[in-house]
């Protein structure tokens, strides 16, 4: 059974460990969403949201941007991330990607970053 995420379908457990990981956020989770929530980018953000097999970090739905913030274990997992792209990709989902010690130790790169991708998406 499949629940709508507004646009994109989720597995219903998912719902309860989204709720667990907003609780438990990482440090560079929590400063990016400083950044970020309340519309502060002229867009709303969501956190730990549930599409389809997995939970990004956090998504805009205007956007349909999913923006991840990916510690030293997603270097083990990058074939995993790399098709969970894909898929979200055919839903419309685009996919930004940090590193967790860039959102920690050069945090105006990332901001520049996400600023650059919604600037870019308006010009189109």
């Amino acid at each position: 059974m499949w629940i709508s995420n507004r646009v994109i379908p989720y597995r219903p457990d998912l719902k309860e460990k989204a709720r667990h990981l907003r609780k438990n956020s990482t440090l560079s989770e929590v400063l990016l969403w400083q950044e970020i929530k309340d519309k502060k980018l002229g867009y709303q953000f969501h956190r730990q949201v549930p599409m389809l097999n997995c939970i990004v970090d956090f998504y805009c739905h205007e956007l349909q941007l999913a923006i991840e913030v990916d510690g030293d274990s997603h270097d083990e997992k990058a074939e995993y991330d790399s098709l969970r792209e894909q898929e979200l990709k055919g839903y419309g989902v685009r996919l930004l990607r940090f590193q967790d010690i860039d959102v920690k130790q050069n945090f105006k790169y990332v901001l520049d970053e996400i600023y650059h991708w919604i600037e870019n998406r308006q010009q189109k």
